[in-house]
């Protein structure tokens, strides 16, 4: 069987104008799962992104070249309009700016978006299930055997979900543990696809190496 390698982006500016910019920290972490795969002798032979700046300069910084294929089904959900929809435009400045309460709005804001239970986003979560299921068909539709894909927290944990056969809650559990520049793997033949690792740091495991993990 080949290879689905899943890579979330590193760190992005959390709390900025622009949060599809890598900070310093991201640009340390996607250097050192790069240089990981290199030591492994993990080598893909086809890369793709979504159509994001912070996946696109995570590749960079990983090493990796020529310039990858783009999917946008890769890309994150747009938790700043679904924020914007559920809050009717008035985000309370307190999510806008601490991060536990940012990552606790977002995760009521998500389930209540699954339940369609607020209008005015610019994407239903059927759509976003729909184009994640075809971005994952997209990089499987391969004669490659390790494929290297850069996304993002929320894709993670839905071609995770989705793989393990678990219901849509369980979607934004997953994005909630996925670390930044973390390795989600999944083995593909055909049409046939299943998950055989989730979320893994090994390029943190060290004492320096710890210094790099972060969640947002």
């Amino acid at each position: 069987m080949a290879e689905l390698l899943v890579i979330r982006h590193g760190q992005a500016s959390f709390g900025t104008d622009n949060y599809d910019v890598l900070s310093d920290l991201g640009h340390r972490q996607s250097e050192a799962v790069g240089k990981l795969l290199r030591e492994t002798g993990w080598v893909p032979d086809r890369l793709v992104t979504g159509t994001l700046k912070r996946q696109k300069d995570t590749l960079a910084s990983m090493g990796f070249g020529p310039a990858p294929e783009e999917h946008p089904g890769f890309n994150e959900y747009d938790f700043h309009d679904l924020l914007h929809a559920r809050f009717n435009g008035n985000v309370p400045e307190l999510v806008k700016g601490d991060r536990k309460t940012h990552f606790r709005a977002l995760r009521e804001t998500v389930f209540e978006w699954q339940d369609a239970a607020f209008d005015g986003a610019l994407e239903t979560f059927q759509e976003f299930e729909a184009r994640v299921e075809a971005a994952r068909a997209f990089a499987c539709c391969t004669d490659a055997r390790r494929v290297l894909v850069i996304s993002s927290g929320g894709v993670i944990g839905q071609l995770t979900a989705t793989a393990l056969g678990a219901d849509r809650r369980h979607m934004m559990e997953l994005n909630l543990q996925v670390k930044n520049t973390s390795m989600t793997r999944f083995m593909f033949k055909g049409d046939r696809w299943s998950l055989h690792e989730f979320n893994a740091t090994p390029h943190f495991a060290s004492a320096e190496g710890a210094a790099l993990l972060s969640y947002s």
